[in-house]
């Protein structure tokens, strides 16, 4: 443990000071890929139908305790704020609906931002690990190899680092706007299938 623990650090000093908005920026991207991969899980499992759905709001009844799908908490959150007025409450199944939609958006974006500035931050440590090379061609000439190395180590180290970020959570804010367009479409279908019974 204490060796791979000397590893990371070897592998953060060299790649310098840029090295650590790199890894918050990792941080801050995977805790919302957590965050969202669990919210999203939660509405796919432990759904109820959409008939079964019709048959709560007609006869008035919350769902089970045990279902925690989208489904479910649609028919929860409109029985909650339901008025009895058919027209009034078909206006509130649509506002239900659009909320719960939009909230199925929360993040995504914020993580798609955050995997596109990893390799931007990749590029800052090689422009001046590039420049600390340089400096060191400007005092010692080309002579001096070990110290050159310094400079391209930062360079080529910080580069890896913000690509090993960002491509994986490229895909992971892909793969959660995908998963949100399904329950998308499934939220809307069957809030049109549950104002037959209201």
């Amino acid at each position: 443990m204490r060796h791979l623990f000397y590893i990371i650090e070897s592998y953060m000093r060299s790649g310098g000071l840029v090295m650590v908005p790199i890894l918050l920026v990792s941080f801050f991207m995977w805790l919302l890929i957590i965050n969202r991969l669990i919210f999203l899980r939660r509405l796919h499992v432990k759904n109820i139908s959409r008939h079964r759905a019709g048959e709560l709001v007609r006869s008035g009844t919350l769902p089970d305790s045990r279902y925690r799908g989208v489904t479910s908490l649609l028919v929860r959150q409109f029985l909650a704020a339901r008025s009895h007025d058919p027209v009034l409450d078909d206006f509130i199944l649509d506002e239900i609906v659009v909320g719960l939609v939009s909230s199925l958006d929360t993040y995504l974006s914020t993580i798609r931002v955050l995997a596109a500035i990893a390799p931007l931050l990749g590029l800052l440590g090689t422009v001046l690990g590039m420049m600390g090379t340089f400096d060191v061609i400007t005092i010692f000439g080309t002579g001096n190899a070990r110290a050159m190395a310094g400079g391209i180590s930062v360079a080529l180290v910080t580069t890896q680092t913000g690509l090993m970020v960002s491509i994986p959570g490229l895909y992971m804010g892909g793969f959660l706007a995908r998963r949100a367009e399904n329950l998308k479409v499934r939220i809307a279908a069957t809030g049109m299938y549950l104002k037959q019974f209201i």
